[in-house]
């Protein structure tokens, strides 16, 4: 081989050498997943854990969500309502449009299973039904829905109704949506919900057989992984889906907006999952039992409270991404307020890689605290109005 080599001229093993470095190279950047084509005008998938971002189109352009809208609704009466309570079907909710409770005006169903046929089958009346029941009007369950999804933090979202049936001012986002997917995915009751395939429900006194449902979502049970979470179609909307896939420790949450028909729904959920699943893993960082820290406290029965994170940090890495470089801080407050309630969000763990942030976690309160009277506290506080204009 060296002899042969020795044959070369200096311009030949230049060229040579040129030639093995750029095949080398195309052969690595042929290994890198390529990004997916989508037919849907607007998408997202993201680590759940983090929502850090593995993949987006338009993302942040406002169009109508049709049903993926009824991830809200199923928030909100999980939040709010007991499961176990009576609802009866009002007129209006009968005469919704697509609706399985047509000839249901009057029959009594339990909420929880009223919520499970909602989610399942993407029933609009059972999602006007919820709304009656928790609030005086569609219009203000609307509005519980919008302030809900402000708390979230999908802050360009306007919801006119509980089902997602086109209205010009109800409107939404692929990446609001996504965080209203992974605040629903963080729930366990929310996250067994949408992913059941099948329900009978049953009326009320007397308890009879109402009716029997099974999924619109083509993918649970089919993908590798897919835990849910929720289908929407409209003509003005298109095909959209919410889902939500787990392989290994690895959960990702998709979202797909206005695709050209019921199919590309899913296709395109398809592409986006299998290019996360081929791009994102997850080490383990520290443990949330190592991260304790002490913030002062105003007007409390003691002067500090101790909170630790929500839970343990998880290292989202991408393709060559190294977990050595990996971190984290803190972003606490240098005072809060009593009352507190052992669990209550005093400030928040912020994950970073090379110092770039990553993905937050809560810091929770380890113990209640009432309102009361420390003198370190007082002393404290005293100090903290008199710096205050020094530390901004």
């Amino acid at each position: 081989m060296e002899r042969l080599w020795n044959r070369f001229s200096g311009a030949a093993r230049l060229f040579i050498c040129a030639a093995v470095c750029l095949l080398i190279f195309s052969e690595a950047v042929s290994a890198a997943p390529r990004e997916p084509w989508i037919t849907a005008e607007a998408a997202i998938v993201v680590e759940a854990s983090t929502g850090r971002v593995v993949y987006e189109k338009n993302a942040d352009r406002l169009m109508h969500p049709a049903s993926l809208t009824k991830m809200m609704t199923c928030i909100l009466a999980i939040e709010n309502t007991s499961m176990d309570s009576t609802v009866v079907i009002s007129p209006s909710a009968a005469a919704t449009e697509d609706t399985w409770l047509d000839d249901a005006a009057g029959r009594a169903v339990r909420m929880g299973d009223l919520v499970e046929e909602m989610m399942i089958v993407s029933d609009n009346g059972a999602a006007v039904a919820i709304a009656e029941q928790m609030a005086s009007s569609v219009p203000a369950f609307a509005d519980k829905m919008t302030k809900k999804a402000r708390d979230i933090g999908a802050s360009k979202t306007r919801f006119a109704n509980p089902n997602g049936l086109t209205e010009a001012q109800h409107v939404s986002t692929a990446r609001d949506m996504m965080m209203i997917a992974r605040y629903g995915w963080n729930n366990p009751e929310f996250r067994r919900i949408a992913g059941m395939r099948k329900k009978d429900v049953y009326w009320q006194s007397p308890r009879t057989l109402g009716l029997s449902v099974e999924t619109t979502n083509e993918l649970l049970g089919v993908y590798p992984g897919m835990a849910g979470l929720k289908t929407g179609w409209t003509n003005a909307a298109g095909g959209c889906f919410a889902g939500a896939a787990t392989r290994g420790n690895v959960t990702l949450i998709s979202i797909v907006l206005n695709a050209p028909d019921t199919q590309d729904r899913f296709r395109d959920t398809v592409k986006l999952m299998d290019y996360g699943f081929s791009r994102v893993r997850v080490t383990k960082g520290p443990v949330k039992e190592q991260l304790g820290q002490s913030v002062w406290v105003h007007d409390g029965s003691t002067y500090k409270v101790t909170a630790h994170p929500r839970e343990d940090i998880r290292y989202v890495l991408f393709d060559n991404e190294r977990s050595d470089r990996c971190g984290y801080r803190m972003e606490m407050p240098r005072f809060i307020h009593a009352p507190i309630k052992a669990g209550d969000k005093v400030g928040e763990l912020v994950v970073t890689y090379d110092g770039k942030e990553t993905g937050r976690i809560d810091m929770v309160a380890d113990e209640s605290m009432g309102k009361g009277f420390s003198p370190i506290g007082e002393i404290v506080g005293f100090a903290e109005l008199l710096l205050s204009p020094i530390l901004g």
